[in-house]
This record gives structure tokens, sequence and C-alpha cells, in this order.
């Protein structure tokens, strides 16, 4: 029996790529949105994978039908279109993050892997504008800021944006997981105190989709 063939790694990340990308992450998130839900219900308001879902499902169906569109282009309507479709904090907090990645990406017709770490980190940098948090805040910086420093340092130390991504969602996985044991200092979660101890942030296990889905279209893998 012959070996499944491995997914072809693209060199750059262009317009298909992050169309793949954004495609993927929406439909992960629709397969994940019970879950996302009710890990809300515990420490919020048990909305965020309803939420995410309408919102992403809002920005492909936006992102369709047009195959000239340029990274920023793609990047920017996703962002708004969360911002504008999406409720409570998740809305806000992801929007600013594709809308950073769009202004960082530019004009650029494609990324090379060290311009995608560099505009997924001005995406992390939205987040922390618009919502103050820090490590160990019980939030989805706590997968997003690893997962930015795995990408950097592997992109510097010369791997392809593949492997890089790969250490990229081990990394945000990490840092979803850390966030049970903590004890929530921002949004709804904060209220509950002590009973926020326990339970998996619900924005930090969506930044991981989030993340693995840009491994896997990146790496061409996009079976469902």
């Amino acid at each position: 029996m012959s070996a499944p063939p491995v997914p072809e790694v693209r060199a750059v990340v262009d317009a298909e790529a992050i169309r793949s990308w954004l495609s993927l992450f929406a439909a992960e998130v629709a397969r994940n949105r019970d879950l996302l839900t009710r890990l809300d219900a515990a420490i919020g308001d048990a909305d965020h994978g309803a939420n995410l879902d309408r919102g992403t499902s809002a920005a492909v169906s936006a992102l369709a039908g047009d195959a000239a569109l340029s990274p920023r282009t793609l990047l920017k309507t996703m962002g708004m279109t969360l911002v504008s479709s999406v409720g409570g904090a998740s809305g806000p907090l992801y929007g600013s993050l594709f809308l950073r990645m769009a202004g960082s990406a530019g004009g650029a017709d494609s990324l090379d892997a060290p311009a995608f770490a560099a505009a997924l980190r001005a995406g992390l940098d939205g987040v922390v504008a618009r919502g103050r948090a820090q490590a160990g805040d019980k939030t989805m910086y706590d997968a997003l800021s690893p997962a930015c420093d795995a990408l950097d340092h592997a992109v510097a130390a010369g791997n392809d944006l593949g492997h890089a991504l790969s250490l990229a969602t081990a990394a945000a996985d990490a840092g979803r997981n850390a966030t049970i044991p903590m004890l929530a200092r921002k949004g709804r979660a904060s209220y509950l105190g002590e009973r926020s101890v326990g339970h998996q942030d619900p924005g930090a296990t969506s930044v991981a989709l989030l993340i693995s889905t840009a491994a896997r279209a990146l790496s061409g893998d996009v079976s469902q």
C-alpha cells in the first residue's frame, strides 16, 4: 500500500492561501460551535460558539466569488465582518486581529514566512490594544502570544512556514490548556473569582483553532 501524498508546503502566502485558511477556520468554528458554547457557558455568556460561527460564516460568504482579491483585502473583509456581525468581546477582538494583519500585509500580492509571522504578530498587538490582556489573564492572549513567539523563533531559525506553523500550533494548544487552572482577570469570567479556576478559556480555544487551521491550509492540507 502506497503512503498518502505529503501536502505541499506553500512557499508564499498568497490570496488563495489566505482564502483557504479563513474558510477552513470558519469550518472548524462551525464544527466546534457546541464545544465553544459549553466552555463559555461555564465562565461567560454561553455565546462564543454561536457568535463566532455566525461571524466567520458571514465573512466567508462576503469573500466568495472574487478570486482577484489580495491578502490585505481578504483579511480586512474578515476583520470588518467580524466587528459588524459578532456580539460580545470576540467580534472586536478577532476583528482587530484580522484588521491589524491586513495592515501589516500592505499591498503585497503574497507574504513570505517572515512577513506572515510579522502579520500575525501585528494581529496580536491589535488584540492587546483592544482588550488590554496580558499573560495569565485567562483570555485568547494566552494561546495567541505563545503561538506568535513560537512562529517568530521557528522562522528566524530558518524553518519553512509549514513547520513553523506546526510549532505555533503546539504552542497555542499548550497555551489553551494552561488556561484551565488560571484565575480569570479579564472579561465576564473575572466576575466569578475563584470559580473561574478549572475551566478552559473559550477564546484561547478558538485561537488554537485559528492557528491549527493556518498550519493545515498553508501546508495544503485542507481535508475535512
